[in-house]
């Protein structure tokens, strides 16, 4: 039903297609104004709504340059109940800075990580304090004109037309590829076959001449916030409720059902805000598995929604992921993003 009523408003995403390319075409053509800087200014974004993989990919980036460099993410901030300019704390909510600019500061404590929705501004704001800004989910900011564009593109997405919204699920068109430094298709599978990678790269060929990677969902070992881990071996004896507050969770999923005895899924939306009787469901559900070895599993992102106390009352883990790269791609890329930091 849903799928119809979005078919229905097709006509709307021709308009909505024709706006953005018009206002793409005007920053273009510097009819209107972009802000750039005098260090680098390295954005990392998608062409679709949400579950590409921008987190993981934020946090590869940041691995790789924050030894050499004073570098800040500056996030927008989404689903925070703040507005403007603001530091994250290790100790802030979601609520006050938004899931993934917390989970950013959690993992990299030593790194400044701030939020702003107007990233013009916030880059302003911390300019004299840093080497260089990286900036998460900010391809369409056009105000801001970035030194380093990393376009993120999940392999699922390019298995069908590409279709702007509200009918299909992306913010602009392929011909937004043509901004990009570097294009990584993410969430790919472990084998793509020649002739994959050759029809991939020949449909983004019509728009851009950058190089493209490949990358795929590293998994790591299921974990508590103290750092207690549950090890694979110990999964096959264990029940799950499994809580996803994310764009897309079939991949994830589709990893824990092999290794799981069983598994109870518990789906919210995006960025979702856990109300109190969200959290008894969640309590209740854990309750009625009638099995010795029961826990709680979640997204790393949705950890940051959870209250403490929560947390402190049930097994709760979560499975951290990173960005892996296929076809020995990683040392290529790494020098690409390391030169476009002045590196070399």
């Amino acid at each position: 039903m849903i799928r119809f009523i979005r078919w229905l408003l097709f006509p709307f995403s021709i308009l909505y297609a024709t706006a953005v390319l018009l206002r793409n075409w005007a920053y273009d053509n510097q009819l209107y104004n972009s802000t750039s800087f005098h260090f680098p200014v390295i954005v990392i974004g998608n062409l679709s709504v949400g579950g590409t993989g921008k987190s993981p990919m934020t946090e590869y980036v940041l691995r790789l340059i924050k030894a050499r460099l004073n570098v800040a993410v500056l996030s927008r901030g989404y689903g925070r109940k703040t507005k403007g300019f603001r530091y994250v704390d290790v100790q802030d909510s979601a609520k006050l800075v938004g899931d993934e600019p917390l989970q950013i500061k959690r993992k990299f404590p030593d790194v400044m990580v701030t939020v702003c929705e107007d990233r013009v501004h916030g880059i302003q704001r911390i300019q004299d304090q840093v080497d260089t800004v990286l900036l998460d989910d900010a391809y369409q900011h056009r105000k801001l004109r970035p030194s380093f564009s990393i376009l993120l593109l999940d392999y699922e997405s390019l298995q069908h037309p590409v279709i702007p919204l509200p009918t299909g699920n992306f913010r602009e068109p392929l011909l937004g590829c043509k901004r990009a430094d570097v294009i990584v298709i993410t969430k790919c599978p472990q084998k793509i076959s020649a002739q994959i990678r050759f029809s991939l790269e020949s449909r983004l060929r019509k728009y851009t001449v950058v190089p493209i990677f490949y990358t795929k969902i590293a998994y790591q070992t299921l974990q508590t916030t103290g750092g207690i881990l549950l090890c694979e071996a110990q999964l096959h004896d264990t029940c799950a409720v499994v809580v996803t507050g994310i764009a897309k969770p079939q991949p994830l999923l589709a990893h824990l059902e092999p290794q799981l005895k069983k598994i109870i899924h518990l789906s919210f939306p995006d960025h979702h805000e856990f109300s109190p009787s969200d959290l008894h469901r969640i309590s209740q559900t854990l309750q009625h598995i009638d099995a010795p070895q029961k826990v709680i599993i979640t997204t790393e992102k949705d950890m940051q929604r959870l209250p403490s106390s929560f947390i402190a009352q049930h097994p709760v883990y979560f499975l951290p992921i990173e960005q892996a790269f296929l076809f020995d791609q990683a040392a290529t890329f790494n020098n690409i993003v390391m030169r476009a930091c002045s590196f070399e």
